[in-house]
């Protein structure tokens, strides 16, 4: 199953990046809300959320931290590496129709324990919508 493996962790170096780029639909909200159970009214009401400072429904704020798990996950480390870690502000409010871009670039390799930092960043246009870091743990390659 080598071929469904990503990075190993020797293959890793400083400043390596990965991007993750999804267009947002109104299913994709009412999908995410049933999974999640989040049916907070300022995501699938219209008419509640123009009562709100956004005037309009919002996405989830954890639809983007999802984004950057399909960048860890399927591109940077990739196949393999375990997400042990993530620590993620939220800046400004993601819209139905938006383009997110999630990016995930390496900032520090822990080689003894096998961990991975990476700065994490969501963003529609120039806007941070969401920004941290997340820690993976990654395979050595086998010898």
């Amino acid at each position: 199953m080598q071929e469904l493996h990503g990075y190993y962790l020797e293959d890793l170096e400083v400043g390596m990046e990965a991007f993750y780029a999804k267009t947002i639909t109104d299913a994709d909200v009412i999908l995410f809300a049933g999974i999640s159970g989040d049916d907070n009214p300022v995501h699938i009401n219209a008419e509640y959320a123009k009562t709100t400072p956004f005037k309009e429904r919002i996405v989830h704020g954890m639809f983007s931290a999802a984004l950057i798990s399909c960048v860890l996950g399927t591109r940077l480390p990739g196949p393999g590496a375990i997400y042990v870690d993530q620590q993620i502000k939220f800046k400004a409010p993601v819209h139905i129709g938006d383009t997110v871009v999630a990016s995930a670039k390496v900032v520090e390799i822990n080689v003894e324990r096998r961990r991975v930092k990476l700065e994490t960043v969501c963003r529609v246009g120039d806007t941070v919508v969401a920004e941290g870091v997340a820690t993976n743990m990654v395979d050595r390659r086998p010898a």
